[in-house]
This record gives structure tokens, C-alpha cells and sequence, in this order.
């Protein structure tokens, strides 16, 4: 099936209105960096979580849904909690986090007392018959600035692996110049939806950063798509401009990229909108790394590399090298 027959979309003569689109995007989000800084949650902070069962002994009491111990600990000063199930939802198990805004052990020394009471006034349906500080609160930790810190450097060690391992990788199956320009519309693709993130305030967790990882396959592979089309392609119009190969390839594989894009757009749309506030900023990034991996793939990545080539003057031995690989 093909969205657009025949498409030639001119990518690369406007290539740079698509640049400035980018910096602009680059500059709000460094802006949003400078003026509020990542608002990291407790697993790379420090705080305290602590595993709530309110299962109700009673079993004619509804059970427990997640939106309304949220709504009870923000209406009771916690705000920020990360909440979430652990195990079935009908055993009504939470894990609560709540982050430290001073130190650790300034939260972890009340903490527990504060969530009791909290429990006990406003969930007394759920604690009948339970002792409140055995049996409700199963367990309470601390997690150390260390600890949060040490996570927070693997997290960012780990995208960074993931990028160099991508270059060595289409080093070997396209050539240097395009490795590198494929890593920096990733690093574009996911400074921009950071930058995003320190715009909103949303929390960086665990799962945005599987989201990154995530959105930097994702926007590899297009990528890498469109590049094989561009290799082949130069083989078999080795007589005209480069940058109308370039051109040719793009739009080539646009149907291809629109399916793609379109199809997983909507499953990242569908768990915005209805999965819950626990994978509401897991599915906005995922939405954001969709729509930034396919703009840069069409009109970042290939574009740079014509004009790098241009720049250092090795474009004719650039195209040389790529049309002798397999």
C-alpha cells in the first residue's frame, strides 16, 4: 500500500527551515534546563517508598482504585507520590514514593506516621482488623542521594553506550559520516523531549528513561531504512547530484515511514489517553520520541550528511566508499 504515489517532497532544498525548526526546539528545551533543571524522581533522588496493602478484610467493600489513593495523598500534602501496584490490583498492594525535599532522613523519620494517619482518617474501610503498623504498612525504605545518583549516572551511561555501539554498528554497514549524523539526530530527538520534560516539570523516572532507550531504536531503525535506500539508490543514479539521490530515497520511503510512524503513534496515543496515570508520562515521551524520530529521520540525519560531506570537501569519496558496500 502506498499513502503517497509518486511523492517528491523537496527534503533537502528545505533542510534548513527544518534546521531552524530544530534549534529553536534545542534552545527552548536548554532554556528549560537552565531556569528548572530535571525534576528526577525518587529512584535517582532520595526519599523513602514504603508498601501499603489496603486490601479490605470486609468483602463487601469495593476495592481500592489507584486515582483515589492518589487523589487522598495529594489533598494531604504529597502531591508528587508515585504510586503503583504491586501484584494484582484485587490484592490492593501499593508502593508509594515519596521524594525528599530536604534530605532522607529528615522525610523517613515522620514519613510512616504521617501515611498511617493519612490512611487511618481517610481510608478507615480498608484498615478494619488490621494492626495499622504491621499489617498495612509492610514495608518502609530509604533510598539515599547515593544510591539515586549512582542510578541517575547508569542511566545516562547506558543511552551513551547504546549511541557509540549505533555508530560502530552503521560505520560498518554504511560508512563513517553517516554514523555520526545518525547519532546526532538521535542526541537531537532526545535533547529536545528532555528539554520538553524540564519545560512541563514532568518527573524523570525509571520508565522515561526506558522510553529514551526505546525511542533511540526506534528512530535508529527509520534511519537506517532510509540510508540502505540512499545506498542503493547511488548505484543505479551514480551520474546525478547527490543531494537529488538523497532527495529520491527520501521520499522513496515515505509511505513506508508514514505507516510506521502512524500505526505506532496511535498504540502510544491509546496509552495516553487510556492507561492510566501510571503510564501517562511513559506513553507522552514514547508519543514525543514517535513524532521527533520520524522528523528527524526525513529531514535531520540524511541532510546532514550532504552537508558535512560538503563541508569537509569528501562527498565524492564518501559515495564512493558507500556504493561498494553490500
Amino acid at each position: 500500500m502506498r499513502v503517497l504515489k509518486n511523492a517528491n517532497i523537496p527534503f533537502v532544498k528545505i533542510r534548513y527551515y527544518a534546521y531552524a525548526v530544530s534549534i529553536i526546539l534545542i534552545l527552548a528545551g536548554l532554556g528549560g534546563l537552565i531556569v528548572n533543571g530535571l525534576n528526577w524522581s525518587i529512584d535517582f533522588t532520595s526519599g523513602v517508598a514504603a508498601k501499603v496493602n489496603l486490601k479490605a478484610k470486609d468483602t463487601s467493600v469495593a476495592p481500592l482504585k489507584i486515582d483515589k489513593l492518589r487523589s487522598i495523598l495529594k489533598s494531604n500534602g504529597y502531591p508528587e507520590a508515585e504510586i503503583q501496584f504491586v501484584g494484582p490490583e484485587e490484592d490492593a498492594t501499593f508502593m508509594i514514593k515519596i521524594k525528599s525535599k530536604t534530605s532522607a532522613s529528615a522525610v523517613s523519620s515522620d514519613t510512616k506516621t504521617q501515611i498511617l494517619e493519612i490512611i487511618q482518617t481517610n481510608l478507615s474501610d480498608y484498615i478494619k482488623g488490621k494492626d495499622l503498623g504491621k499489617d498495612v504498612i509492610e514495608e518502609i525504605y530509604e533510598v539515599g542521594p547515593k544510591v539515586g545518583g549512582e542510578l541517575r549516572t547508569a542511566a545516562g551511561f547506558a543511552i551513551l553506550i547504546s549511541l557509540l555501539l549505533m555508530i560502530v554498528y552503521i560505520w560498518f554497514r554504511f560508512e563513517f559520516t553517516f554514523g555520526v549524523m545518525a547519532i546526532v539526530a538521535l542526541f537531537h530527538d532526545v535533547f529536545i523531549i528532555v528539554g520538553i520534560f524540564a519545560l512541563t516539570g514532568k518527573e524523570i523516572t525509571v520508565q522515561i528513561i526506558a522510553a529514551l532507550l526505546t525511542i533511540v531504536g526506534y528512530s535508529i531503525n527509520d534511519t537506517i531504512v532510509i540510508f540502505d535506500r540512499i545506498r542503493e539508490d547511488l548505484k543505479i543514479y551514480r551520474k546525478e547530484p547527490v543531494a537529488e539521490v538523497f532527495n529520491r530515497s527520501i521520499n522513496q520511503t515515505l509511505t513506508r515511514t508514514i505507516i510506521t510512524a502512524g500505526t505506532t503513534l496511535l498504540t502510544a496515543l491509546a496509552l495516553y489517553f487510556f492507561g492510566g496515570s501510571v503510564l501517562h508520562d511513559f506513553a507522552f515521551a514514547m508519543c514525543l520520541g514517535i513524532i521527533f524520530g520520524t522528523y528527524s529521520s526525513i529531514f535531520m540525519a540524511s541532510n546532514l550528511v550532504i552537508d558535512i560531506n560538503a563541508i569537509t570537501h569528501k562527498e565524492k569519496q564518501t559515495m564512493q566508499h558507500l556504493t561498494k558496500r553490500k
